[in-house]
């Protein structure tokens, strides 16, 4: 039985390709248990691996047939080789983050293999600091960023005692056949029969309205889902399929202090981290726009208290960075000014007309995939992801989970990803970016500590 997906999960299998790679990938850090070493873990997984079993949503695979008209669907239960999806890998000398950092670049770069369920885990041993590496990459189709991170936490447990349990892609023992995933929104569902589809173009102009409001803000540069003042700069240009991976993380508290002194949340100060650290990176490159960047950032439509579930739900909103402005202060006003008219905005509409207004967002990104530097309209610089971790201490038979890097999606006309998860008492920026096109990264961290100490000195901590 071929089960329907979603339009939002089908675009991601229609706009892949060899140079455009459509999945995301985290990378795991586990300390060993106290008194054992990395083979124990390594041990460990090797023996769930023996075991066969799989998670359902780790089962299923896309497909097309005439029963769904062409469309992409999801056939369940297949068959899983293990030994092709799990694969084991050992860092060269001297087994330090940089070498760990530049295996991860290469293993995100591959196509996974469509023929089968869409996911792949590497098992890597060798680092010199005793600690054992777990890589997935799992395809945007799947899940989106903040189900991947349930699914991961639904692994691990807060007692660093217990054992017996699951691997990260082994079921738990709660799991439950999959349901047939709800239908999408009004105006939405493009799998439905011809009545559905009339009631589609009936929703359709209902939306019209709030289509014409977006645009209206955008014109007026104020905050929302479309942004028409993206300046050309290196990040928008033609990429290919090799990558380039940085990552760092810092103490969520410091990010906290900051928020509370300047009247402001978490997400804000990522941004306006990543704002500072952007025109410190380009600039030193000689390569800063004149006019400020523009990022896209992805928000969970996923309501607190309901049971989470695979697939996409998000809505998107543009932030003006500021790069612009010198000043760490100013920019910090910009930025939180920008996403707060964005909210305010997105908080009075319905699932339905939020996800209709995040699709008008993304009309500059599809149209610079399609049409290059060609395009009536230029994308967003940059997408800015920040997808919220376990706030606790975290264990998998006992092996802490000391970092939890993320990685994602670079683009035709958007050569640059910056994600952001936080774990336990840290949070982590993952910058995901096309080895051709974008300059080495590690500066780029060294910039987001540069500009995360301006601010701290801007809000008088």
């Amino acid at each position: 039985m071929l089960l329907p997906m979603s339009p939002a999960d089908s675009m991601f299998l229609l706009g892949e390709s060899r140079e455009h790679p459509m999945h995301v990938g985290g990378l795991a850090l586990l300390a060993p248990p106290e008194g054992g070493d990395a083979d124990d873990v390594r041990a460990m997984l090797d023996s769930a691996l023996a075991g066969g079993a799989v998670s359902p949503v780790l089962r299923k695979r896309p497909r097309r047939s005439l029963t769904s008209l062409g469309q992409w669907g999801w056939e369940e239960d297949v068959e899983v080789d293990l030994s092709h999806h799990i694969r084991h890998s050992a860092l060269p000398q001297p087994g330090g983050v940089k070498e760990l950092l530049e295996l991860v670049s290469r293993l995100h770069a591959h196509l996974l293999d469509r023929n089968r369920p869409l996911w792949e885990m590497h098992l890597i041993e060798g680092l010199s600091d005793g600690r054992f590496a777990v890589y997935m990459k799992i395809h945007h189709a799947v899940t989106d960023g903040v189900s991947a991170m349930k699914l991961l936490r639904s692994t691990l447990s807060e007692d660093s005692g217990e054992r017996g349990m699951p691997a990260p892609w082994e079921p738990l023992a709660r799991d439950r056949p999959a349901r047939v995933p709800a239908a999408a929104p009004d105006g939405f569902n493009l799998l439905g029969l011809p009545g559905a589809a009339v009631g589609a173009v009936r929703g359709a102009f209902g939306l019209l309205p709030v289509l014409a409001t977006t645009v209206d803000r955008a014109r007026n540069n104020r905050g929302g889902s479309l942004s028409l003042a993206a300046p050309k700069s290196i990040l928008n240009v033609p990429i290919g399929g090799a990558r380039r991976f940085a990552a760092r993380s810092w103490p969520i508290e410091r990010l906290r202090l900051v928020a509370k002194a300047g009247d402001a949340t978490i997400n804000d100060v990522v941004l306006a981290m990543c704002s500072g650290a952007l025109r410190s990176y380009l600039d030193e490159l000689d390569v800063l726009p004149a006019d400020p960047l523009v990022a896209l950032v992805p928000v969970s439509l996923r309501r607190e208290g309901v049971e989470s579930k695979s697939g996409n739900d998000f809505g998107l909103l543009s932030c003006n960075l500021a790069t612009h402005l010198e000043e760490p202060a100013e920019r910090f006003d910009a930025v939180r000014k920008t996403m707060g008219e964005g909210k305010e905005e997105m908080s009075t509409r319905s699932s339905g007309e939020i996800l209709a207004m995040s699709a008008l967002g993304a009309v500059p990104l599809v149209l610079g995939v399609l049409f290059g530097e060609r395009a009536p309209i230029r994308p967003p610089n940059v997408m800015i992801s920040n997808v919220p971790g376990p706030g606790m201490p975290l264990y998998w038979n006992g092996a802490r989970l000391t970092a939890l890097y993320p990685l994602s999606i670079a683009v035709d006309g958007q050569a640059l990803n910056i994600t952001i998860t936080s774990t336990d008492d840290e949070i982590a920026f993952g910058i995901t970016g096309c080895r051709r096109s974008v300059p080495p990264l590690a500066p780029l961290l060294g910039c987001l500590d540069d500009e995360l100490g301006a601010l701290e000195a801007a809000v008088g901590l």
